[in-house]
């Protein structure tokens, strides 16, 4: 039997309530909030720097996706879940192959996404680095980045042929080739650049026609 919503939905501030995922989506109304351990746990504000870089990074991503025709990128607050018993978390952005999008539902990517971003902050660094990294290398995400502005540090995981995520190497200069997103490749330094290389220039680099 199809379990019933609740006729009066939960406020998003109510976070010691326990419910199902179902409810949790038909109840945020668009906040920015992740589903955890059956609770609505709302995300902290972000600085500038987070909001600046998280939308440089959509950005180039989106640009390059749309440029060879590989699939769909979405943002937070959309939802993402990895997998059954796994939290539904809201990325800061992910990408989804074309080859995946029939798991694209109304109000969440059902499933893991093929790259995974995550711009840390103070109040959420541990939970990227922790929680966060082995749900999504459980769930399968391919590609995980680690963006953290403050620290200017930038680390990428590719998940191996045993489901465990290894870190990714570096060409010389810090420049660092998706393995998922073919084709694709950064200088890490312009992450933390306040002249970053226009989506225009980029192109050109990646050899879009």
């Amino acid at each position: 039997m199809a379990q019933q919503l609740k006729t009066k939905p939960a406020s998003i501030d109510e976070t010691d309530q326990i419910i199902s995922y179902e409810e949790f989506l038909e109840t945020t109304d668009g906040e920015h909030a992740e589903w955890v351990d059956g609770r609505t746990v709302p995300m902290p504000p972000v600085s500038d720097a987070h909001q600046s870089l998280k939308g440089y990074v959509d950005h180039i991503i989106r640009t390059y996706v749309e440029a060879f025709d590989l699939g769909e990128v979405r943002d937070e607050p959309f939802q993402m879940k990895t997998g059954p018993g796994l939290p539904g978390r809201s990325p800061d952005v992910f990408f989804v192959a074309k080859k995946n999008l029939k798991r694209l539902k109304r109000m969440y990517f059902d499933g893991p996404a093929d790259v995974v971003v995550e711009v840390t902050s103070p109040g959420t660094r541990s939970i990227d680095r922790g929680d966060k990294y082995y749900e999504y290398e459980r769930g399968g995400v391919r590609e995980y980045w680690l963006l953290d502005p403050e620290r200017k540090l930038a680390e990428f995981y590719v998940l191996d042929r045993n489901r465990i995520y290894r870190p990714a190497t570096f060409e010389d200069g810090g420049i660092f080739h998706s393995t998922v997103l073919k084709g694709f490749w950064i200088e890490v330094g312009w992450l933390w650049s306040r002249s970053r290389p226009t989506a225009a220039k980029l192109l050109k680099a990646w050899g879009a026609k």
